[in-house]
């Protein structure tokens, strides 16, 4: 069987665009830190670094199970989509006229992996890549857990540069119903990335209590 995100894992990656309350569990992921404008070319090359290591963790999965040495029925699985936590480095972080000052902004960049994924199949996808197709950043990408918990999210269709009036309807549900946002962060889930921008989709998501 091949694992598949979309289809087996609708729950997680199906948001609406409208706002919701949701628990979110424990997830692996191949994380990388960076600070800047997501338009430079530092952030792309980070992105680049990740995708390497996933799909080389990817291949390295199919082929052991292609020589029955795993006990797992699954065979193969999708690449789970690039996720973004953003912050911002200090409170100026925007310009006079209320624009965000991207070089302002902090991340951490990661693909979730399946949870039979282990670090030492990380670990070996990563000294493998790192012959086949060198990049210094692998040095500065690590394998840990993740727990978001009880948080409110939302699909944004368009472009980054326009996820602030998801965020307003966001922080509108959280004031009407009681709760309260209790990080600084937010997560992004990039379900499309090669297309125009109005008809990108992004899953936007923070926690509250």
């Amino acid at each position: 069987m091949k694992f598949e995100w979309r289809k087996h894992e609708k729950a997680l990656y199906g948001a609406k665009s409208i706002p919701a309350l949701v628990e979110i569990s424990t997830f692996h992921f191949i994380m990388i830190k960076g600070s800047g404008n997501p338009n430079d070319t530092a952030f792309s090359d980070k992105v680049a670094a990740l995708y390497s290591l996933a799909y080389a963790i990817k291949t390295d999965y199919k082929a052991a199970a292609a020589k029955n040495i795993l006990s797992n029925e699954i065979h193969d699985f999708t690449v789970y989509p690039l996720e973004g936590i953003w912050t911002l480095k200090n409170a100026d972080a925007k310009s006079a006229d209320g624009k965000l000052i991207k070089e302002n902004l902090e991340y951490t960049l990661m693909i979730r992996q399946p949870n039979f994924i282990t670090a030492e199949m990380v670990c070996a996808a990563l000294e493998r890549v790192k012959v086949k197709k060198p990049n210094r950043l692998y040095d500065e990408i690590i394998f840990d857990a993740m727990q978001d918990g009880k948080c409110i999210e939302m699909l944004h269709v368009g472009s980054y540069d326009s996820e602030s009036s998801s965020f307003a309807q966001m922080n509108q549900f959280v004031a009407e119903n009681g709760l309260q946002r209790i990080t600084d962060w937010h997560r992004e889930i990039y379900l499309t990335n090669r297309t125009e921008a109005d008809k990108l989709k992004t899953i936007l998501r923070y926690q509250v209590n």
